[in-house]
């Protein structure tokens, strides 16, 4: 009976993915259209790739940069409706509305909730492989680098991004298999401090972003470690 409850879990989940938008065109950079962050990632944010999350402060912060990500991921293509996937082990403390504020229909979004890490990360694979998934999202505590690994490839035959959204921050000499590595903290008065620890053939940065509300729209306050003022830039989260 087990095994007839996970094969139509199994089943729903790929229902789920394949009813979502056509397929994605060969991966590219995406802008973020913060003119600092993007020449930094030498062009714009990778796809088909994973990427690794971590919190500097335990709070939310790096929950909503990533869906800040996605966001702009999914923006990136024309005709929208482009599947998100956002999985955790047990319930999680995700709230779907919230994700409109940072540019996703939460419509959009499949939220799964899994009995296990490794479920998890099987969820992660099946929808990073399908084109039509522009995501995917798994909150974990650790991965080791063969199941980073993976994701990795998977990422790559669907061009979409799979994100590792850390439950918990980690030294940044951490071995990970994520192509890029961001930590991201609270600042005080509201905003992100973003800082990127490593990218392949890139360097790292940091940067302190802002969110005005009069606008709804974030800029790029200041490029942190020189101490030197970034261009001014400001990008709206709709």
């Amino acid at each position: 009976m087990a095994a007839t409850s996970k094969i139509a879990r199994i089943e729903e989940l790929r229902a789920l993915i394949s009813r979502r938008a056509p397929e994605m065109p060969a991966a590219d950079a995406c802008p973020l259209g913060l003119p600092a962050i993007d020449v930094a990632l030498g062009g714009g944010l990778p796809r088909g790739c994973l990427q690794e999350v971590t919190p500097a402060d335990g709070g939310a912060a790096a929950a909503g940069f990533a869906a800040f990500l996605l966001g702009r991921l999914a923006a990136n293509f024309e005709g929208g409706g482009r599947g998100i996937l956002w999985g955790s082990v047990g319930e999680g403390d995700l709230h779907p509305p919230g994700l409109a504020a940072f540019g996703l229909d939460p419509g959009n979004v499949i939220l799964l909730s899994a009995p296990s890490q490794a479920e998890l990360l099987w969820a992660m694979e099946e929808a990073l492989r399908a084109p039509a998934i522009v995501g995917a999202v798994g909150e974990v505590d650790r991965i080791d680098l063969t199941a980073g690994r993976r994701l990795q490839l998977a990422a790559a035959a669907g061009g979409g991004v799979g994100f590792l959204l850390m439950r918990a921050d980690r030294p940044a000499a951490a071995v990970s298999p994520a192509a890029l590595r961001w930590r991201v903290g609270a600042c005080p008065g509201g905003g992100w401090r973003v800082e990127l620890l490593r990218q392949r053939a890139g360097r790292p940065g940091a940067w302190s972003l802002e969110r005005e509300d009069e606008t709804d729209c974030f800029a790029v306050a200041a490029a942190l470690g020189d101490g030197s003022a970034a261009p001014a830039a400001r990008l709206s989260a709709r």
